[in-house]
């Protein structure tokens, strides 16, 4: 295999002490991407997901989600052997992903000075919910945390309503998607310098991150902005459009969009009219506009609008439940759900990472471990441990014992 055949982060060692979602996403696009990413598991119940329904077999559904094509080990840190294990493995890493709250890594004798002394070239990942000097730092951070505090969950609701959290994790996912490019731009740094740094992500500052123009909205207008439902803050017509039928998603983002848009609903007519001519008029009178449309669209049903609205290359869509858009014609043309065969459990059907190469995406997927399904291999293969340690080991209680 030539090294462009290889896998990107081919021969990368990733440590992976994160449970839950912000870090087991960040490892799992790892692997995905070709590194070796060994999961440390407490020994008692491992990842917290794993107990949490539904389940195949003895997996859990969360926890399929996000720990692919890793292995598992679980060790009691609290035990000094065991904390001599985790150390080990440290000084053999790459990268060190951790996402407990400040402070509990130093407290366990694995943070990041005391694993620096022995591995300078060892790049630490940390994702907090609110960093080490934020004074929300001791404060539990969850997902909904994470987007109350950013402001998002504001803006994520019809007007007038409750304020609601995003359908998907995004304080979580936020947090691990900023933490990958942390890491791979220290792995960049480091094959220049030899030296590896620590790479801090906070949930709530990349929520923050992620606002794009809302922010500036707020910067510009003094005023924060308002909940719009599908709708958008400053573009119309945007949002979704109730048919006989149901709803259909329409996106003018530019003016030929809107002209063509006017023409697929035979109403030529508003293109010049004064009050819907430009941007800024349409965000002026947007009930007016908004009402024309709707009482125009009502009248046909979906898949009439969906095929008219293409024949005038409107952006356009249907609204998908999370089944349809796993099964639709792209998912299957893309290649983004794929079969990994578990020893145990069956065949499990799992969403493939994105990122293509020269148009190949991630290599086929191991399926998810059981808890300390690997930590025999692991011990014996990267840190050259023997029968008779290993067995020490289990029946002290470090490791756990083999079934």
């Amino acid at each position: 295999m030539t090294p462009k055949e290889a896998a990107p982060l081919a021969g990368v060692k990733v440590l992976d002490f994160s449970r839950i979602l912000s870090g087991p996403y960040a490892s799992m696009v790892l692997a995905d991407l070709g590194a070796e990413v060994i999961k440390v598991e407490p020994i008692e119940r491992g990842d917290e997901t794993r107990n949490f329904p539904p389940f195949q077999g003895k997996l859990s559904h969360y926890y399929i989600a996000l720990n692919r094509s890793k292995k598992s080990i679980s060790l009691n840190l609290k035990s000094p052997e065991g904390l001599q294990v985790a150390k080990d493995l440290a000084r053999q890493s790459d990268i060190v992903l951790e996402n407990f709250r400040p402070g509990v890594m130093e407290r366990l004798g694995l943070d990041y000075e005391t694993l620096l002394q022995e591995n300078r070239r060892l790049i630490y990942g940390s994702i907090t919910g609110f960093g080490q000097d934020s004074p929300l730092g001791d404060k539990p951070a969850f997902d909904i945390v994470a987007q109350a505090l950013s402001g998002v969950m504001s803006v994520n609701c019809e007007p007038g309503m409750a304020p609601n959290k995003l359908g998907i994790p995004m304080g979580d996912m936020a947090g691990s998607i900023f933490s990958v490019f942390g890491l791979l731009a220290a792995l960049h740094q480091r094959n220049a310098t030899g030296e590896g740094q620590h790479v801090e992500v906070a949930m709530l500052d990349s929520l923050i991150a992620l606002q794009g123009y809302l922010s500036q909205i707020y910067f510009v207008s003094k005023k924060s902005p308002q909940p719009v439902g599908t709708e958008h803050p400053s573009i119309v017509p945007y949002g979704s459009y109730p048919t006989s039928d149901g709803h259909v998603i329409v996106a003018c983002l530019t003016e030929q969009f809107w002209q063509n848009f006017a023409r697929c609903l035979g109403c030529e007519d508003l293109i010049h009219d004064p009050r819907f001519a430009a941007y800024e008029q349409r965000l002026q009178n947007r009930d007016a506009l908004q009402d024309i449309v709707r009482d125009r669209m009502i009248k046909d049903s979906t898949a009439y609008w969906l095929d008219r609205l293409s024949e005038f290359d409107v952006p356009n869509a249907p609204i998908l439940s999370i089944g349809d858009a796993l099964e639709q014609p792209h998912v299957r043309a893309r290649g983004l759900v794929e079969t990994a065969e578990h020893p145990s459990e069956g065949k499990l059907r799992l969403v493939r990472g994105p990122i293509r190469f020269d148009g190949k995406g991630p290599s086929a997927a191991r399926a998810p471990s059981l808890l300390g399904e690997d930590t025999g291999g692991v011990l014996k293969d990267l840190l050259g441990y023997g029968d008779e340690e290993i067995d020490h080991l289990a029946a002290s209680g470090v490791i756990p014992i083999k079934e």
